[in-house]
């Protein structure tokens, strides 16, 4: 399964990407997500490690995540594994005149045989995932949109 979507965010890049890196404040800006735990200190860089709880379908789920890639104001993918499939989400930023445009794929992987057996109902949960994907990142848009302070998110400036 692949879901893709643009955004444009009326902030100049250096702050739209600290506004979507900074895990730690995602349960204060994104309503759906209600608690980060960090499982990792220190910046937001490759290998920084997490667990998220947000509300599905009108239930809790937690999943663990980390950046598997993080390129300062330019891109980052987020890695996670559950029911049996690899699920990689790649934000990618452009900036230009002040404003970014924002490009979020998200591709889920099946990788179990029965992950495998049952990607075909994968069609009826895309919709969903769209629905969420942009929800959030027109969340944190917002967030950006605001002038929130760059100055309180810790973040790598190493690009790997």
């Amino acid at each position: 399964m692949r879901v893709a979507i643009d955004h444009e965010v009326a902030a100049p890049v250096s702050l739209v990407f600290s506004v979507f890196s900074d895990i730690p404040k995602l349960a204060e800006r994104i309503e759906k997500v209600t608690k980060v735990e960090m499982l990792t200190e220190g910046p937001m860089e490759k290998g920084a490690r997490w667990r998220e709880t947000r509300v599905v379908m009108k239930k809790e789920a937690t999943e663990e995540m980390w950046y598997s890639e993080f390129h300062t104001d330019r891109s980052y993918t987020v890695r996670g594994e559950s029911m049996g499939s690899v699920f990689l989400t790649t934000f990618t930023f452009q900036g230009a005149n002040g404003t970014t445009s924002v490009r979020v794929e998200m591709v889920a992987t099946p990788q179990t045989v029965m992950a495998k057996l049952l990607s075909p109902l994968t069609l009826l949960t895309k919709g969903m995932m769209r629905k969420c994907l942009t929800g959030d990142i027109e969340a944190l848009g917002l967030v950006a949109e605001s002038g929130w302070d760059v100055s309180e998110v810790e973040v790598s400036t190493e690009t790997t």
